[in-house]
């Protein structure tokens, strides 16, 4: 059998300009000369750039890159290469429902077809909200092309009556205020929407700003992108040097594979403590390893992380806002005070074809108050819990959000200090406890734990934010804001409920909560990292027995694609079929006529 392959130095040559196949390399060049490509263009031997397009009317929080296209597509031009942009699925935290953690595997599996079936070289990823950043990541590292990670940057500081209003957070103040009688309809609104004054992404430590500090903190992003906000001169002019970098990365052969080691995870886990980052990060970084081939585990969240203390003092564990983490230094600043302290692997490679110690030579915090020194800072021992028990295999605890009152509460009694034995009261979804929060006949009183199930990767599906239970109205008038609460769902990361969430595995599929009743009485005990329901052992098992899975009612065929094949939260929620697909670029597709 004859060679057609062209055998250059780009994939896209096989595509645009290969003599050993004239018919397929005319009909290719033929159409992609009917736009702003010309056949001179396309048989230079540049090497084509995709740009992976998450901006839409229907994703506010990544719109800013419909502004920041031509910049990027000009640094690219300006490096040699040929841009050419495409669209993603749209994924919008505020505006999917059911939730749009269905979405990051669907956009996942689109970005590889695109980059595994198109002529393409080299990706920028574009990245913003929550979970736009794992899925950009995840399928750069199934393909494993040359690919870099361009954030859009948090939105301007929101303020309302001389207060910094933060995204999120505005929110669960507002809500209690609002159970409380303290504010009326219009009011909530008005101090919701006061924190969104600008385009870009959640202002707080939140999801979004969590996981684009992952990705530089990983390598997979030109230093310092992360925390530009998305109005400022500078994003603009990371723009352009991001379009640059990344041609000059597909001449280098510079791969996601060289970039996101074990070492590169490790160095994330430890500034997700610092920055005092989202529960989110765990399955979303799990996600991204696994896609990568790096083993690591949800405990590691735990014996890497726990004892790194929190030095970001922003929203929700802190006070501040975007523009001043950005002002103090950003994630540069954080990596470089951590490096003092040697918590940072100072020789992993990344997307700036320098190492990360070599990025963070001499970068220290410029504001003190902002970003802490590691020796001085706001909170020791800040990582999560990675708990366990007969209610799950793992979950998380964020302890860099447990309050003076939240302490003294419920893990502060004289002789068992981080010990809490309670009362359960189990919701069936957000649904009921919606309808029955309020009830008296539940009895909830500060010696209650609230849970609520069914609301995991198959559950939901998807797996919503709903763990972040307030507590009853009558008991917010009284001044208790937080009770603990448990769930086989995830929070949005910028709540500032410490809640034990991402619980694995779910109910739905046989997890221990499925067996956990109203009125059970249950140990949490943060010192040996577990949460135990305290029943009969012959009892627990007769519920064991007599559990059947709950009848799933399916909305969309995605929603069934995704449920048959989803794994749990604590391998990262995955398509569990697609981490066997690894570096796929390697195998050239075949020609489409």
């Amino acid at each position: 059998m004859s060679d057609t392959k062209a055998n250059k130095r780009f994939r896209s040559q096989e595509w645009f300009d290969n003599p050993n196949n004239p018919g397929m390399t005319a009909l290719y060049v033929e159409r992609y000369q009917n736009q702003t490509f010309t056949r001179d263009e396309l048989q230079s031997g540049k090497p084509v750039i995709g740009i992976a397009q998450t901006g839409s009317d229907l994703s506010p929080c990544n719109k800013i890159h419909v502004y920041l296209m031509d910049r990027i597509k000009d640094g690219i031009r300006e490096a040699g290469g040929i841009p050419m942009e495409f669209p993603v699925h749209p994924i919008q935290e505020t505006g999917k429902r059911p939730t749009a953690a269905l979405d990051r595997n669907l956009t996942y599996l689109g970005l590889v077809e695109v980059l595994h079936g198109y002529p393409i070289d080299g990706v920028v990823l574009t990245t913003g909200c929550d979970k736009t950043t794992p899925a950009m990541l995840m399928g750069a590292a199934t393909v494993d092309l040359p690919a870099i990670a361009l954030n859009g940057g948090p939105m301007l500081d929101g303020w309302w009556k001389g207060e910094r209003s933060g995204s999120g957070m505005i929110v669960w103040e507002s809500r209690r205020l609002l159970a409380a009688g303290e504010i009326d309809f219009d009011e909530f609104m008005s101090r919701v929407c006061s924190s969104a004054p600008s385009l870009g992404h959640c202002n707080t430590m939140g999801t979004a700003s969590t996981m684009n500090a992952m990705a530089e903190a990983l390598g997979m992003s030109l230093s310092g992108n992360s925390a530009i906000p998305a109005p400022y001169r500078e994003r603009m002019g990371m723009a352009y040097l991001t379009g640059k970098r990344i041609v000059e990365m597909v001449h280098e052969d510079l791969k996601p594979s060289d970039i996101m080691t074990r070492e590169a995870f490790e160095n994330a886990i430890v500034v997700n403590t610092a920055i005092g980052g989202s529960t989110n990060a765990p399955p979303h970084l799990q996600a991204v390893a696994r896609h990568i081939g790096v083993d690591l585990e949800v405990k590691d969240w735990e014996t890497i992380g726990f004892d790194v203390p929190l030095m970001v003092n922003m929203q929700p564990a802190g006070k501040f806002l975007g523009e001043s983490f950005f002002r103090a230094g950003g994630v540069p600043a954080v990596m470089g005070e951590l490096a003092k302290a040697g918590r940072i692997h100072m020789d992993t490679r990344t997307a700036t074809g320098k190492t990360t110690g070599e990025n963070i030579a001499g970068m220290q915090s410029e504001d003190l108050m902002v970003i802490t020194s590691y020796d001085q800072p706001l909170r020791h021992d800040a990582g999560f819990k990675v708990l366990s028990g007969n209610l799950f295999d793992s979950a998380l605890m964020k302890t860099s959000v447990i309050s003076e009152d939240f302490q003294q509460r419920f893990l502060s009694q004289p002789g068992n200090e981080g010990i809490f034995e309670a009362r359960a009261v189990m919701f069936e979804g957000p649904e009921d406890y919606h309808d029955r929060i309020n009830d008296p006949s539940l009895n909830i009183d500060d010696k209650t734990i609230l849970f609520i199930r069914g609301v995991g990767c198959v559950g939901y599906p998807g797996s919503a934010e709903v763990v972040n239970m307030q507590p009853p109205d009558d008991m917010i008038r009284q001044g208790i804001y937080h009770l603990p609460t448990v769930g086989d769902g995830r929070q949005s990361g910028t709540s500032e409920s410490p809640s034990i969430l991402n619980a694995s595995p779910e109910s739905v599929v046989g997890g221990g909560l499925a067996h956990l009743q109203t009125g059970d009485r249950v140990r949490l005990d943060l010192n040996a990292s577990t949460l135990m329901a305290l029943v009969d052992a012959d009892e627990w098992q007769a519920r064991i027995d007599a559990w059947e899975p709950p009848q799933l009612v399916h909305q969309t065929p995605w929603q069934e694609i995704y449920r048959n094949h989803v794994g749990q939260l604590s391998n990262g929620g995955c398509l569990e079929l697609a981490t066997a697909y690894q570096k796929i670029r390697h195998q050239l597709p075949r020609d489409n006529h």
